[in-house]
């Protein structure tokens, strides 16, 4: 039996979430490159042996979302780090940065083998982007004991 060749990936319909991430990662205002990225992220994802693309990238950005960060806050001459939930809209903002800068940061390759190589490491719960966010959780742990702050 001859192995499919897959050229094109050809969603059923694009949701909310992929056009966001799409416009995410627009340079410049193309979108149509920014599309074709994204289209050969989810074919090189399929090449690697998954059969459902689309579920792999919502798996990844659903883990690379970060619960808490710490905001500065000056109070009284002294700036103070305080840990403060994070906002759905911004959760799901930070995720999509953090994933492309780890895309854009790795070199060698084109980028859509780059982003699915991250988004594939991010639904895991491994990669740079997952690193991003355990280290955004630790600084929230560490300065706990300044969240009385977050009132003022």
């Amino acid at each position: 039996m001859p192995k499919k060749h897959i050229t094109k990936y050809i969603p059923e319909g694009s949701n909310p979430l992929q056009e966001k991430f799409i416009n995410y990662i627009m340079k410049s205002g193309k979108k149509s490159i920014a599309r074709k990225i994204f289209g050969e992220t989810l074919v090189e994802i399929q090449k690697k042996g998954n059969n459902n693309p689309e579920l792999i990238f919502e798996k990844a950005i659903e883990n690379v979302q970060p619960n808490m960060e710490v905001r500065p806050k000056r109070i009284g001459g002294a700036v103070y780090q305080i840990p403060m939930e994070v906002k759905p809209g911004r959760r799901l903002m930070l995720s999509f940065r953090w994933i492309l800068e780890a895309a854009r940061k790795s070199k060698g390759s084109r980028m859509a083998i780059r982003l699915s190589r991250e988004l594939m490491e991010a639904a895991e719960g491994t990669g740079y982007s997952m690193k991003k966010k355990e280290d955004t959780h630790r600084m929230a742990e560490s300065n706990k004991a300044f969240a009385h702050y977050a009132r003022y």
